[in-house]
């Protein structure tokens, strides 16, 4: 499930959320909610590219995380932290079932 917020400053943000309403992923913060839409359909259309659209990435206590980039490149969100590498690529397993809801 994606959801659409505007923040306090009114920046948009998406927030992809599992079936659970667990918090997978959230956006970087944009200008409009029509850039926000405009996103969410770019990396809608890359789900099936073999993950070639996330970004692994340690951090330095050792802690995973993924960020997802759009089909310029760009990062576009960041998921929390994991504590594992397998935990990682099973929530971007849950990132990919989410996209095609």
């Amino acid at each position: 499930m994606i959801k659409i917020i505007k923040d306090k400053d009114g920046f948009y943000q998406f927030i992809l959320k599992s079936g659970n309403g667990q918090v997978l992923l959230k956006s970087i913060p944009f200008n409009s909610e029509n850039e926000t839409d405009k996103t969410i359909r770019d990396i809608k259309s890359l789900k099936k590219s073999n993950g070639k659209f996330f970004e692994r990435r340690t951090n330095t206590d050792g802690k995973f995380l993924v960020e997802l980039k759009n089909s310029t490149g760009k990062i576009v969100g960041a998921s929390g932290f994991y504590s594992s590498e397998a935990g990682m690529e099973n929530g971007i397993l849950n990132i990919k079932n989410s996209l095609e809801e």
